[in-house]
């Protein structure tokens, strides 16, 4: 599985990884749909795959040549290396965009999974009984995590490694938003917003030569909250990957089937019309969390009622989203025309 990749195919897989790390960062969108429909999904599950006891010794016994080859490692560092850009340019430039124009970005995600959607069922082959009974259960679970109850942040560090292992899954498993999930769990701000932006202000901090940042203990804590989080992830990326590789060898058209209703399931997240429900204590007043943000306990979601240029913009939107995703299509028919 291991290649040389051209100049080209590098420069496009850290692209690759830049888009999948903002998509695993926007809450109800999973990074793991970018590598299914970019079509480097089973190529990167089966390279965590190989992070097993052989990879381990190879690195001890300083074979450092070796153990690159052995877990394909010019492709997982190169899409990694996205993943990290993405953390601070284009997940940046998200969170910009969610916040002034929230309807219009969900509208595109929304089309991007329909297009996916289409994507990835278009070359399942025969449904038969046991493969929609298998859709469905993905379906299922999708629907029902998107109206469970966000919990309390809770920054205690075996939790945060908990929630890296789940937050990850996003990475994993197409469908399963690992940033809805942190949301659940109430550590979606605390581990993707206030962490980063302590990383990111502590390195803008180190560049300067301004140590200070060392003697405030909320910059410290978020810091540990950060390192503990990142290995939580890492423990989650081997660990679900050695599982879904089992299960992708042993009932690959089973799990093709679940991961589709994994991510039909999760179009309730992303459906673009939703108004934000606010939490109030006993005596009417509106909570607000540690850093001044307004608490949010979940969405209630409407159809619009009038077709204004907001609806319009909105429609146009998700279609746009659409196209983005089958036009990965048609590159691919484009780059190799014989298997198009």
């Amino acid at each position: 599985m291991a290649q040389e990749r051209s100049l080209s195919d590098r420069f496009w897989l850290i692209l690759k990884g830049l888009t999948m790390g903002a998509a695993n960062k926007v809450p109800g969108v999973s990074g793991g749909v970018v590598a299914f429909v970019a079509g480097f999904y089973e190529e990167f599950i089966y390279s965590l795959q190989k992070i097993n006891r052989k990879a381990f010794w190879l690195l001890f016994n300083r074979r450092f040549s070796s153990f690159y080859t052995y877990i394909n490692g010019q492709f997982l560092s190169l899409l990694i290396l996205g993943m990290i850009i993405s953390y601070f340019s284009v997940s940046k430039i998200l969170d910009y965009l969610i916040e002034n124009y929230e309807l219009y970005v969900w509208s595109t995600f929304f089309g991007m999974i329909i297009g996916s959607i289409y994507f990835i069922a278009k070359d399942f082959g025969e449904w038969n009984k046991k493969y929609i009974a298998y859709l469905l259960s993905g379906i299922i679970v999708g629907i029902s995590i998107s109206f469970l109850e966000p919990a309390k942040e809770n920054s205690n560090l075996i939790f945060v490694f908990f929630c890296g292992i789940i937050g990850v899954s996003g990475m994993t498993l197409p469908g399963l938003s690992g940033s809805f999930i942190l949301i659940l769990l109430g550590n979606y701000v605390l581990l993707l917003v206030d962490s980063v932006n302590a990383l990111y202000d502590t390195i803008a901090n180190i560049f300067q030569g301004d140590f200070a940042f060392m003697d405030n203990p909320e910059r410290v804590e978020l810091l540990k909250v950060l390192v503990v989080f990142s290995l939580g992830s890492l423990a989650g990326l081997v660990s679900l990957s050695h599982l879904l590789g089992y299960v992708l060898k042993k009932y690959k058209k089973a799990t093709y089937a679940v991961i589709i209703g994994f991510i039909a399931g999760s179009l309730g997240v992303v459906w673009p019309w939703k108004l934000k429900l606010l939490k109030y204590d006993n005596n009417g007043n509106q909570l607000f969390d540690t850093n001044g943000r307004e608490v949010i306990f979940g969405y209630d979601r409407y159809v619009p009622s009038e077709f204004s240029l907001e609806t319009f913009l909105a429609i146009f939107f998700i279609f746009a989203g659409i196209i983005i995703v089958l036009s990965l299509e048609w590159y691919q028919k484009l780059k190799f025309p014989k298997n198009g």
